[in-house]
């Protein structure tokens, strides 16, 4: 053993081969080795890609490549049989049964015969756990000529891109009445996409409120036809947001959705004293993002309306995002308040906002989840962090909801995920009487549509 605990590897040298040898691996396949394989290879076949039906031809789903299962045996081969220092000359490969994702697949060499240049030939197969062959063939090497040890060097990581959770909501939310949402400016071909997207996945029924001939425009550039959407002609953007909130008040509408317009001129009409959204609570904004290799959703709030939060309306922002999580099928979402530190220090006064936030959840001025804080951003989603700093407690280490310190924070928090982390985010405003949807000009369809499920899952609570 090496002093950093790996276990060495060594070889079988040409003159210590001898006919018989055997060796063998197993390996579990899962459905992260068929989406590799399909980048690696550029095979993209929908047969060997999980969640990608077969054409109804009655085949699996997810059928490993089978040249993924030929892999397998120069694993073998170069791993353990002759071992380090192998070099294929040929292979045989006759494929007699198939794998899935799911089934442990094992590898089996045996050496035949040794030749001339240190050509060793070995039968191969590939059996499932129970026996059943998948696999045969013949593997022709050359073998190393040296004994070699070394201890396995460290191969870097893949990370593979998906958004399983967001998956989910989409389950969930498909199933349920599509919404009823005024649209505000749909007024490009991103904005109007993404309602046209919500309405083919009966998440929402959209109503086109704007500038008519700009929205027919976006949707001949989409090559889309409307004519099924209700459109009212409303250029002016002020006016389309107050129209908007007149079709909630009327019962036409349950949800709000932003189009091409600035941000502030929708939420103006929502926040109106007269004829607005308002409930008593402040608004927030609320990004939930599918991070790969996260267990879990993880929401970041508030990133795009509260620049600088004072304590009574942080207590909306965490309570807005507790409700949200709850609608989402988060019985008790876990909420960790953000700092710089993990300790109280009066010279940062987002940590005393935090200590003061986790104790009007434990009196019950917040419900419903979770609080605890002040947290730096590692031990609130580090177990690892939080024990190695000693922080107990039920959040540490595993917050599903992060509460920033302000905009900025929150904003930069959340774009990192996105274009560092690979997440998926989709927004919501909380605090109005309906759910408000808010997307970014750069976010993708995946985005805009798991938006408008996390709106239609919130209508739905709010029915309740």
């Amino acid at each position: 053993m090496e002093g950093n605990g790996r276990q060495m590897v060594r070889n079988t040298p040409w003159d210590a081969l001898e006919i018989g040898m055997e060796a063998e691996a197993r390996r579990l396949c899962v459905a992260d080795d068929l989406y590799v394989f399909a980048h690696a290879s550029g095979n993209l076949n929908p047969m060997h890609l999980p969640k990608e039906d077969g054409d109804g031809d009655g085949e699996p789903e997810a059928i490993a490549p089978s040249l993924w299962v030929g892999a397998l045996i120069s694993s073998v081969l170069g791993n353990q049989l002759p071992g380090p220092g192998t070099l294929y000359r040929s292979q045989t490969l006759d494929f007699v049964g198939r794998a899935e994702a799911g089934d442990e697949l094992v590898t089996k060499v045996r050496l035949t015969e040794k030749g001339a240049d240190r050509l060793a030939v070995f039968d191969t197969w590939v059996d499932l756990a129970d026996g059943t062959r998948i696999c045969e063939g013949q593997a022709r090497v050359t073998a190393p000529e040296h004994a070699l040890s070394y201890a396995p060097h460290e191969v870097p990581g893949l990370l593979v891109q998906r958004h399983v959770h967001f998956d989910r909501l989409l389950e969930r939310a498909e199933p349920l009445p599509p919404i009823p949402t005024a649209v505000v400016a749909p007024e490009g071909p991103n904005s109007l996409g993404g309602a046209i997207l919500g309405a083919r996945h009966t998440l929402i029924t959209p109503i086109l409120i704007g500038a008519a001939d700009k929205i027919r425009a976006a949707a001949e550039s989409l090559g889309e036809d409307i004519s099924g959407f209700e459109l009212i002609d409303e250029p002016d953007h002020d006016r389309a947001a107050a129209r908007a909130v007149a079709l909630v008040h009327e019962g036409r509408a349950r949800a709000v959705m932003k189009g091409h317009l600035h941000t502030n001129q929708l939420l103006a009409a929502i926040v109106a004293k007269d004829g607005g959204l308002r409930t008593g609570r402040k608004l927030s904004h609320v990004f939930v993002m599918d991070v790969p290799g996260l267990p879990h959703l993880l929401m970041v709030t508030d990133a795009a309306i509260n620049i600088m939060p004072d304590l009574k309306t942080k207590v909306d922002i965490v309570q807005n995002a507790i409700d949200l999580a709850r609608a989402l099928g988060n019985d008790e979402p876990k909420v960790g308040i953000l700092s710089a530190v993990e300790v109280v220090n009066p010279a940062i006064p987002s940590t005393i906002d935090a200590a003061v936030l986790s104790k009007m959840a434990e009196r019950g001025q917040i419900k419903g989840g979770l609080v605890d804080g002040p947290l730096a951003m590692d031990n609130a989603i580090s177990l690892e962090a939080a024990k190695t700093k000693g922080i107990k407690g039920l959040v540490a280490g595993r917050a599903e909801i992060l509460i920033a310190p302000n905009l900025e924070s929150g904003n930069m928090l959340a774009k990192e995920l996105t274009f560092v982390a690979h997440a998926e985010a989709a927004g919501l405003v909380m605090g109005a009487s309906v759910p408000v949807i808010l997307n970014s000009r750069s976010d993708d369809d995946e985005a805009r549509l798991a938006s408008c499920a996390v709106a239609a899952l919130y209508a739905e609570s709010l029915k309740g």
